[in-house]
């Protein structure tokens, strides 16, 4: 099969540096180098110790804490590959942050993950890869080609190995029922939804309820990102109140943003299961946590995409 472009390379950053080498231990090649150098002022300067002239390159470069930090650095990595004349540019971001601003839905506010899209066309990028945006609709906003992957067959083949008895998939809210629903289907599993009611007109007081039985049942409530956690422990809190027995939680990004370990670590979770698209530091993996790695899914597709194979026979083989 011709290729399109030139030989592959691949750079990670410093958001998720693990992550990237992993996917280039899947690709069985070495990652590219290059220096980042932080100064006195907080400028960046990224210098490529190699060159990529006419190369299919892969940029990995996760957008978790520090967010803006490393939204910088990507811009500045993603000129720095286009002046050094590669072929293609592929911005592969494990996590896109600013998922949740993907609408006006307030007076005079932005649309950030649409002006982050913009961005990231205008510094480089051609083809883009992503995991589990927040919305579907993120996708419409690049201007270049590209594809969104989910981790949730990665998570749903772990649940069924560990063949739990008695189960039920609780999506922790309603506007994530669609993915819950189909997260359930994979699993066989029946589904249940938390609910929230506003009470009166204060913000702050809202009734939570389930949708679906969970009594006498091992729960396992599924999410796409867990930041402050506060979400996911109303959940956990109201299945438990409804006679749920043990409670496992899914999600994909584990953000974890203060207090979520304070608030994880005093919960009745049975298993806390994410993946690595978020790189946790020690003091934040608890000892109920179970990290599966997605740098086999996106170091297949990385392949694929060099070599110009479809990336859609493939997930749909493993989804």
């Amino acid at each position: 099969m011709a290729k399109m472009f030139g030989e592959m390379a691949a750079f990670g950053g410093r958001s998720n540096r693990p992550l990237a080498e992993a996917i280039c231990n899947h690709l069985k090649i070495l990652i590219s180098e290059a220096d980042i150098i932080d100064f006195p002022n907080e400028n960046l300067f990224i210098q490529l110790k190699c060159s990529v002239r006419g190369q299919d390159v892969f940029l990995i470069q996760g957008l978790s804490s520090p967010v803006n930090r490393n939204l910088v650095e990507m811009f500045i990595y993603l000129d720095a590959l286009k002046r050094a004349s590669a072929g293609r540019i592929t911005a592969v971001i494990p996590f896109y942050a600013y998922g949740r601003s993907d609408k006006k839905d307030q007076p005079r506010v932005p649309i950030t993950a649409r002006l982050l899209a913009d961005l990231i066309v205008t510094a480089g990028a051609d083809r883009y890869m992503t995991i589990d945006l927040h919305a579907g609709q993120i996708q419409g906003f690049f201007g270049i080609p590209g594809d969104e992957f989910s981790a949730f067959p990665i998570l749903s083949d772990y649940l069924i190995e560990k063949q739990i008895p008695d189960a039920v998939v609780v999506a922790a809210d309603l506007g994530f029922a669609k993915k819950a629903r189909n997260f359930a289907r994979r699993l066989d599993l029946p589904l249940a939804f938390v609910e929230k009611r506003r009470i009166g007109n204060d913000p702050k007081a809202q009734a939570l309820t389930i949708i679906g039985e969970v009594k006498d049942k091992n729960v396992v409530i599924v999410d796409d990102e867990v930041d402050t956690a506060g979400t996911l422990i109303e959940a956990v809190n109201v299945v438990k109140q409804n006679g749920a027995r043990q409670v496992y939680t899914v999600c994909t990004h584990a953000t974890l943003s203060p207090p979520a370990v304070e608030r994880l670590r005093a919960a009745p979770i049975e298993e806390f299961i994410c993946t690595d698209t978020v790189p946790l530091s020690p003091e934040k993996c608890l000892p109920n946590f179970h990290i599966l790695s997605v740098a086999p899914l996106l170091a297949e597709t990385i392949a694929r995409t060099h070599q110009g194979r479809s990336v859609g026979e493939y997930l749909h083989d493993t989804q």
